[in-house]
């Protein structure tokens, strides 16, 4: 186990890079990223899945329907119980994150989904 921004790892070698709920844990979204990136290969996948903070109308409508979209799923699903801490402050808002990534991800696509998370995708060229 090690740190994905120090950890060596080979350059351009994945077909699939994701990180599922991570990057607000690394110091440096822009740093993460583009090390996220440097590891896929050329034609390959990076895939994101992410938290941020809601910063306008639009967030807190999104996080409207994600509140009623948990309690659904928890209702007819169950509700998942575990023990790790939770952490719910995130450095960036999801307007942040979108900018910082697109900056580093040239043509990348980002989704803002309900439960409070965001996708980014990018195919690294060929």
């Amino acid at each position: 186990m090690g740190d994905v921004m120090s950890s060596p790892l080979p350059e351009a070698h994945f077909d699939v890079v994701a990180s599922i709920a991570a990057v607000h844990h690394l110091p440096d979204l822009g740093a993460a990223l583009a090390r996220l990136a440097s590891l896929t290969a050329p034609g390959g996948a990076l895939v994101v899945i992410g938290c941020a903070k809601s910063g306008g109308p639009r967030d807190y409508l999104m996080d409207a329907v994600g509140v009623v979209q948990h309690q659904v799923l928890s209702r007819t699903r169950g509700h998942w119980h575990h023990t790790a801490p939770i952490k719910m402050t995130f450095p960036h808002t999801y307007a942040q994150v979108k900018r910082i990534a697109s900056a580093v991800l040239p043509g990348m696509r980002w989704r803002r989904l309900p439960l409070f998370r965001y996708a980014i995708v990018w195919h690294k060229p060929v």
